[in-house]
C-alpha cells in the first residue's frame, strides 16, 4: 500500500512541479516510448545478460514480495513456536523413536500437518527436519549444531539477495543508459544541424527526455524497490533464526516451554507474540497432537 502511495507521489511531485513551473508535457509524450524503448529493452537486456535464469526469477517474484510485503506475519510466528514446541516436546517425553515418524514425513504428519504455510515452505521445513534428524543420530553438542545451522541460514540469506543486487545493478546502469539514449538524440539533432533553432529546440528536449528518464527510473522506482525487498528480505530471515534459537535451546537441556520462549525474544518487535498469546496458542492445541 505504501509503495503505491509512494509511486503516486514520485509522478505527482516531479510531473506536477514541472507544469506549475510553465512546462509542456507534449514533447515528453513524444519522446517517451521511443526514449523508454531504448533505455527500458537496454536494461532488460543488460539484466539478462548479467544474471543466471533462476535470479531473473527471484527478481520476478521480489517485485511481488515488494507490493505484497513480508511473507511470514505476526499469526506465522505463533505457528511457528508451537510447532516447535511439539516437536521439541515428544523429542524430550517420547524419545526420538517418536519423533522419526514426523521428520521422514512430515507431509504426512499430524504435527506438521496443523500449519500448513510453514509445511508449505520448503527451506523451512528442511532445515526443522534436518536438524531434527542430525540430532537423532546423537550430534547433540549445541555448538556444533548452532554452526551447523548459521552456515545454511547464510547459504539461504545469501541466495536470496541475489535477487535484490541484480534489482539494484539495474538501478545503477539506468542513468549510464539514460545517457547512451540522449547521445543518440543528440547525433540525431547533429544530423539535422542545417534546421531552424525552433526544430532543434525540439530535438535537443527531446534527446533530453533520455537523461531525464534514466535518472527518474533509477532513483525514483528502481533503487527503492530494491531497498524495500532487501528489507523484506532480511525481515523474513528472521523466521529461520527462531528454528535456530529454539533448537538450539533444546541442545541446551531446557524444557520445550522455555525453548519457545528463548525463540519468542528472537521474534522481530511488531511481530512478536506476547507471553500470554503464546502460553495461550500452546494450551489450545488439541491433546491428541500434543
Amino acid at each position: 500500500m505504501f509503495q503505491i502511495i509512494g509511486i503516486l507521489i514520485v509522478f505527482g511531485m516531479v510531473f506536477g512541479g514541472f507544469l506549475m513551473a510553465g512546462g509542456h508535457l507534449d514533447v515528453i509524450l513524444r519522446a517517451l516510448p521511443f526514449e523508454l524503448m531504448m533505455i527500458g529493452g537496454a536494461a532488460v537486456g543488460a539484466f539478462l545478460i548479467g544474471n543466471p535464469f533462476k535470479v531473473v526469477m527471484g527478481a520476478l517474484s521480489g517485485f511481488g514480495a515488494i507490493f505484497a510485503g513480508p511473507k511470514w506475519k505476526k499469526k506465522d510466528y505463533t505457528d511457528l513456536l508451537c510447532l516447535l514446541f511439539l516437536l521439541t516436546k515428544t523429542m524430550k517425553t517420547k524419545g526420538v523413536i517418536a519423533l522419526e515418524s514426523h521428520i521422514d514425513n512430515p507431509k504426512e504428519s499430524s504435527i506438521f500437518t496443523k500449519y500448513p504455510k510453514i509445511l508449505k515452505d520448503h527451506f523451512a521445513c528442511d532445515l526443522i527436519c534436518d536438524t531434527l534428524r542430525m540430532m537423532t543420530m546423537n550430534l547433540e553438542d549445541p555448538h556444533q549444531v548452532e554452526d551447523a545451522i548459521e552456515k545454511q541460514l547464510e547459504k539461504h540469506h545469501h541466495e536470496h539477495h541475489q535477487a535484490c543486487h541484480a534489482i539494484q545493478n539495474m538501478a545503477d546502469a539506468l542513468p549510464a543508459l539514460g545517457i547512451v539514449a540522449a547521445v543518440l538524440g543528440i547525433i540525431k539533432t547533429m544530423g539535422a544541424i542545417s534546421e531552424p533553432p525552433e526544430y532543434l529546440g525540439k530535438l535537443i528536449g527531446s534527446a533530453l527526455v533520455g537523461t531525464f528518464l534514466g535518472v527518474f527510473l533509477a532513483y525514483g522506482f528502481f533503487g527503492p524497490f530494491a531497498a524495500v525487498l532487501t528489507a523484506i528480505r532480511d525481515e523474513d530471515h528472521h523466521f529461520y533464526k527462531i528454528i535456530q534459537a529454539v533448537l538450539v535451546a533444546h541442545l541446551h537441556g531446557n524444557a520445550a516451554q522455555i525453548s519457545v520462549e528463548i525463540g519468542r525474544g528472537e521474534v522481530p518487535t511488531s511481530l512478536q507474540p506476547s507471553f500470554s498469546v503464546l502460553d495461550e496458542a500452546i494450551n489450545a492445541i488439541p491433546p491428541e497432537t500434543a
